[in-house]
């Protein structure tokens, strides 16, 4: 009776084993047969702005194609002041390309997350902005970090 049962002890714990081996070879992804391909946001909005209606603006390929099923926020803050940014929208206005109208209301030093949902995968790039001409002895340092753990916005 115990060897019956280390046999099928034995025989459960090699079937297991290679199931894992499998799946470990072979990642799979729903839109790249097998491979996981970056996915690139460039920020196509200008670093230097006047305080007016802008248009923010990226666009999202991979494999050098453009990305029309994407999921584009971008984030606006004044430097230093993370806390009070705003989360604005991003909508495919071509191929690729996905855009937002924000308005600053005051010069400043500003930067802005492009927080992209791609195919799986989560990109978020980030960019300076020199809004208008601001008094760069007022501007208050930015040291908020890349991640999204200080995300508060509503």
């Amino acid at each position: 009776m115990k060897k019956t049962l280390a046999v099928l002890v034995f025989a459960t714990m090699t079937l297991v084993g290679c199931g894992d081996k499998e799946v470990s070879e072979s990642p799979s992804t729903s839109n790249n047969e097998g491979t996981l391909e970056e996915v690139i946001v460039d920020i196509q909005t200008a670093e230097t702005l006047s305080v007016d209606d802008v248009v923010l603006s990226a666009k999202v390929t991979q494999s050098d194609e453009a990305v029309d099923d994407a999921s584009v926020d971008f984030e606006v803050w004044e430097s230093g002041l993370r806390d009070e940014g705003h989360m604005i929208e991003g909508n495919l206005t071509e191929d690729g390309v996905y855009e937002a109208n924000y308005s600053f209301d005051h010069d400043g030093v500003y930067y802005m997350f492009a927080h992209t949902n791609a195919r799986g995968l989560h990109v978020m790039p980030k960019q300076e902005m020199i809004v208008g001409e601001p008094d760069m002895s007022k501007v208050l340092p930015d040291d908020s970090d890349n991640s999204m753990s200080e995300m508060n916005h509503e």
